[in-house]
């Protein structure tokens, strides 16, 4: 199992890194030696070798045309592409408020036939009510200090989270029980929220397990992860979204969910579990 979705990103640029390095070495350059070609100080060409600086694509176009490959620049870039996307900051994605993430990602929820949701810190957002969307994102936006558009965010959110509703979709939401005590609101809004995901579990198309507290662990508690279908996986860290497309990767992360899964407990288990949390915030 992957020890952290950072090493995904890292890794891919440190392969886009190596094909450069290889293309230098099958035209028997010298690291100063392309950086003389290239028109750059003769350290650049050693930085992006060494996978320490992030080539642009004319500074892929240049390696390859000065090792006489120039025919592979578009791929190169392509890969460079993918690497970049990987690993996408908070702070870019929110840039301009988080309004703008929610609507753009639903063409992603409409197309999705299979959600497997793992949640070890929040209620996964299709699930979220209101107003504890409006705690969070309130929480969010003023620790990030990006531009204040919750009000707006939250009802794209509640928007988006439709899907939820259509038997098309089918969910399978595996949550911490540490998730239901953590309070994002107030004490009523916990309460609208665990009450409402009591009532989102008893739709056919959803699946809602709980792994326990003082459950033996045989799979450790990883970073909150959506997986869409099996065509893409998107990881939540403190600083960014990593966004896993490598088939691979993607396998790993669905065996992470099964076995999750196994260790949750669901039905009426669940459903205890949840009552308790509830009384907890009454």
């Amino acid at each position: 199992m992957s020890s952290s979705p950072l090493s995904s990103a890292q890794a891919a640029r440190v392969a886009l890194a190596a094909r450069l390095s290889a293309l230098m070495q099958d035209a028997g350059l010298s690291g100063l030696e392309l950086a003389e070609r290239c028109g750059w100080h003769k350290s650049k060409s050693s930085r992006i070798a060494r996978g320490m600086t992030v080539p642009s694509d004319a500074d892929i176009r240049a390696w390859c045309t000065a090792c006489g490959a120039a025919d592979q620049a578009a791929d190169l870039i392509a890969a460079s592409r993918t690497a970049e996307s990987m690993y996408t900051q908070w702070r870019e994605i929110h840039r301009d408020g988080m309004r703008r993430v929610h609507e753009k990602t639903v063409p992603l929820y409409q197309r999705t036939k299979r959600f497997r949701v793992y949640a070890s810190n929040l209620m996964p957002g299709m699930t979220q009510t209101g107003p504890y969307a409006s705690g969070l994102l309130r929480s969010i936006t003023d620790f990030q200090g990006t531009p204040d558009d919750v009000e707006q965010a939250v009802a794209a959110r509640l928007d988006r989270s439709r899907v939820l509703a259509d038997r098309a979709h089918q969910f399978g939401l595996v949550l911490e029980e540490a998730v239901l005590y953590h309070a994002v609101c107030d004490d009523d809004g916990m309460a609208g929220q665990l009450e409402h995901l009591l009532t989102v579990m008893r739709q056919p198309n959803v699946s809602v397990g709980i792994i326990p507290l003082r459950c033996r662990r045989t799979v450790w508690p990883l970073e909150a992860f959506y997986a869409f279908d099996e065509s893409l996986v998107a990881v939540e860290t403190l600083t960014a979204e990593i966004n896993v497309t490598a088939p691979g990767e993607i396998r790993t992360y669905l065996k992470a969910f099964a076995e999750l899964s196994k260790l949750a407990v669901h039905g009426p288990q669940a459903r205890t579990l949840i009552a308790s949390a509830l009384s907890a915030f009454r």
